[in-house]
């Protein structure tokens, strides 16, 4: 394949186009918001679902306070009605008298462990409240953490893809200039020698592959004419060359 000189060296402006968005592209794709923002996704998440078990434990301890209260209320009913019995003096029966004064005190009993029941419970509820708050807190923590987070990536995109935009403008006005049959052998060099379609040649080194030619292989690429597109018989590049090339 034959191009003009200038057109060779046009790639090298190409090339450094391409490199530069490739390496913008990278350093998208390795912010360090990235780790960040996934960690702090996997804590807002676990979070949550101990704020939805936490409030489950929560209602189900309220639950149990309810009836448990009931409970006490249902034999302090019981206990009132009894004794406005016993002291109404309606009965005269010592045995019912005797009985009924037993279950009295029967009741009395069942109240005070009713009782402990309550405070229990109700020592176990505000544990549970206080574990909502505390989990409530961290995840409304975590929220502005992860918005932070996600705001310093989309600061840092917004730079990046500014950057991006500019490059691709450059690269575009070269690449029209540069004949459709060398754009094609280059584009298609790129995608199968790692991004790097063409190279300078530069004190007898490839700048693609780093490979240091002879003497001899110096001369034969000298002798070609000027026009010729070369490519590096290690990497199968095309070898720019240019005044710097010393051939």
């Amino acid at each position: 394949m034959n191009a003009a000189p200038a057109d060779q060296i046009r790639l090298l402006d190409l090339q450094a186009f391409d490199s530069k968005l490739d390496q913008l592209a990278h350093r998208r794709r390795s912010l360090p918001e990235h780790a960040e923002i996934d960690k702090v996704n996997a804590d807002h998440t676990a979070l949550k679902d101990l704020v939805i078990a936490a409030q489950a434990q929560h209602g189900d301890t309220t639950r149990e306070l309810t009836k448990a209260e009931q409970d006490v209320e249902q034999v302090r009913s019981r206990a009132a009605r009894n004794q406005q019995r016993l002291d109404s003096g309606a009965i005269t029966s010592p045995k019912d008298l005797e009985n009924l004064q037993h279950e009295i005190g029967s009741l009395a009993k069942r109240q005070g462990d009713l009782e402990d029941v309550v405070l229990e419970i109700m020592e176990r509820l505000e544990s549970a409240q206080t574990r909502v708050t505390e989990l409530t807190a961290r995840l409304e923590h975590s929220t502005v953490v992860l918005t932070e987070a996600e705001g310093r990536r989309d600061a840092a995109y917004a730079e990046i893809d500014a950057e991006v935009e500019k490059v691709r403008r450059d690269r575009e006005a070269v690449a029209a200039v540069v004949p459709a049959d060398l754009m094609k052998v280059y584009a298609k060099l790129r995608e199968t020698q790692g991004g790097v379609g063409a190279a300078r040649l530069f004190q007898r080194r490839c700048e693609g592959c780093r490979t240091e030619f002879s003497i001899t292989e110096l001369n034969s690429i000298k002798a070609e004419p000027a026009d010729k597109v070369v490519r590096c018989e290690n990497c199968g590049r095309i070898l720019v060359r240019t005044a710097d090339s010393g051939v």
